[in-house]
């Protein structure tokens, strides 16, 4: 399965498996290690996989007992998914999970671009070998999910690594918007994952964006990261329009399809 997808020159070949227990780094504004945070990293990663779809209402009662949390901590991570956009809450209607339309998705994962684009620049000035060695290190953990078929694990540590060169800025406002942008769309950019088969082409991409951050190339790591975000996506939209088309052979495929129910009329 790997065949064509090489090595970083120079360095070790990647470990038999990731580490575990691992995650994408919450986007919640609060503290990590609360409570609360923990609760909402389990409610994103059920959002992102489609077991709370988009639109569907929250049931404290129900959701506080299949974590086996209080309802203390539940409502402080919805407020956390509400503050991400992950979940709207209305005073009459209770909790809901979001549903973007498909431009709005599009939108964001733009202006993502723009500012991972500039955190790259930030990054060819700023980041230390210790830092460019353990963006390696995420990159071959995620190469080993790539190997396993372990499309959740690669996400998690696809995540990692943006995460990690926006931090090696150290510019601290960038960092925040970063942060709060990238957890709008993370449930987006689960979906694409499994509606693409850009694997192979995306970890090329990521070893091109270590490459030039490296190389301390700017200009090219810019470059890079502007159309690496909206890339996945638009791919999707293509194939959701193709099977949406009258004759389509293939047909609506099983599991998550979209961000929200409707978007490939939207888009």
């Amino acid at each position: 399965m790997t065949d064509n997808v090489s090595i970083l020159p120079g360095r070790a070949a990647p470990p038999a498996t990731p580490s575990q227990g691992g995650s994408a780094k919450s986007a919640a504004p609060g503290p990590l290690g609360s409570k609360g945070a923990q609760v909402a990293e389990r409610i994103r990663e059920m959002i992102i996989q489609d077991e709370l779809p988009p639109g569907a209402p929250i049931r404290e009662r129900a959701l506080s007992e299949r974590l086996d949390v209080s309802r203390t901590p539940l409502r402080e991570a919805l407020k956390i998914l509400s503050a991400e956009g992950l979940v709207e809450l209305h005073p009459n209607r209770g909790a809901l999970v979001a549903a973007p339309s498909s431009r709005e998705i599009r939108e964001l994962l733009q202006l993502l671009g723009v500012l991972e684009a500039f955190a790259g620049e930030l990054a060819c000035e700023t980041v230390t070998e210790q830092e460019l060695s353990e963006l390696r290190a995420l990159h071959f953990e995620m190469l080993a999910a790539y190997t396993r078929g372990d499309r959740l694990g690669y996400f998690r540590r696809n995540q990692d690594i943006h995460l990690a060169l926006v931090a090696a800025t150290r510019n601290q406002a960038l960092i925040a918007h970063h942060r709060v942008l990238n957890a709008r769309v993370y449930r987006a950019r689960y979906i694409c994952n499994l509606r693409t088969q850009r694997w192979e082409s995306a970890i090329k991409e990521h070893e091109q964006i270590l490459e030039a951050l490296a190389a301390r190339d700017a200009a090219a790591l810019s470059a890079i990261l502007r159309g690496h975000v909206i890339t996945a996506w638009d791919k999707m939209q293509e194939i959701l329009a193709a099977e949406s088309r009258p004759g389509s052979r293939s047909g609506p495929r099983s599991g998550p399809s979209s961000p929200s129910s409707g978007e490939a009329a939207a888009s």
